[in-house]
């Protein structure tokens, strides 16, 4: 198990324009696949809710979840979390997600959102083994991870963090050029594939890619994830809606989809607002923007949070 990190402490949890787009990307996704007929509602979520629970009151307002686990292996903060519990109901698991993993009810499809803050370490994978052996088929699995170059630390050293934490789950990434800045978003993903499609060996289950997203409010984050399901699972999807969004990656080999927050005004936004959706070759005569900033603010517009101060 990783040391807790403290990340709840360096950074607001919910004045992070790029995470906030996922987040509501996800919600997105969620809401096509229970208009597909999948029991949205009564899933149940389990995630890393710290002291902020933004995804806790997110699914719980946006997709009406009323089962609801937060896991916290920080002793230290034990208390905090407890008092800035948005919902009485929400449930406290104050031990490592591996203990939490194999306790989970056969009986219900599950939400997992391993939400890590640090890079890759070989008790992530063993937890998204556990995962893959544990969890229903119908539930839904993403996993967030830091896959940035530690300053200073060159493509040499990277090889030598992931020979040690994921070797097995490497496959032909083993040239220090492999660990390039530039390709550490598919190394990652390939390795929690393969992670997840371990778990799932001798199942009557596969792994059904959905989500591979990659941001930057800060370092660079990785969030990969999809199904666990059969191809009746699969075929519902296909059939959904979810196939037309921007964001659906049904293949983690592919290159991800990248969430760019233009850096506009206020009055920018309400402009450019009024203007969407645009055609690929719009862009605004009011003031420059480049048409791939305007095409970015196309894709996120409708998730993009508004931030503003409140006087009370």
């Amino acid at each position: 198990m990783s040391a807790p990190t403290g990340s709840y402490s360096k950074v607001s949890y919910d004045l992070r324009p790029a995470k906030q787009v996922e987040r509501r990307m996800l919600i997105d996704a969620l809401q096509r696949l229970a208009i597909a007929g999948f029991d949205i509602h009564g899933y149940q979520y389990t995630g890393f809710g710290s002291i902020y629970f933004v995804d806790f009151i997110m699914f719980r307002k946006f997709l009406g979840l009323t089962k609801l686990l937060t896991v916290e292996h920080d002793a230290r903060i034990a208390k905090r979390v407890r008092f800035n519990q948005p919902y009485k109901d929400i449930e406290v698991a104050l031990r490592s997600v591996g203990d939490v993993i194999p306790t989970l009810s056969g009986d219900l499809r599950h939400l997992l959102w391993l939400d890590y803050d640090d890079i890759i370490a070989r008790s992530h994978l063993e937890d998204l083994i556990q995962a893959g052996t544990n969890l229903s088929v119908g539930s839904i699995i993403l996993v967030t991870l830091d896959i940035e170059h530690p300053s200073g630390e060159t493509p040499v050293e990277w090889r030598n963090h992931f020979v040690a934490e994921a070797e097995e789950f490497l496959g032909r990434s083993s040239r220090p050029r492999d660990f390039e800045a530039s390709k550490l978003a598919a190394v990652n993903a390939a390795i929690l594939q393969r992670a997840l499609k371990r778990g799932l060996a001798g199942r009557q289950a596969e792994f059904i890619p959905l989500f591979n997203f990659v941001y930057a409010d800060g370092h660079q984050m990785l969030t990969a994830g999809g199904m666990i399901g059969t191809e009746h699972e699969r075929n519902r999807i296909l059939a959904s809606s979810l196939p037309r969004a921007c964001y659906y990656r049904p293949d983690l080999s592919r290159p991800p989809y990248r969430i760019a927050i233009p850096r506009v005004t206020r009055k920018e936004r309400l402009y450019l607002d009024s203007a969407m959706p645009c055609s690929g070759r719009w862009t605004p005569r009011a003031f420059e923007l480049a048409r791939e900033e305007v095409l970015a603010y196309r894709d996120i517009y409708r998730f993009f949070p508004a931030y503003a101060e409140l006087l009370l």
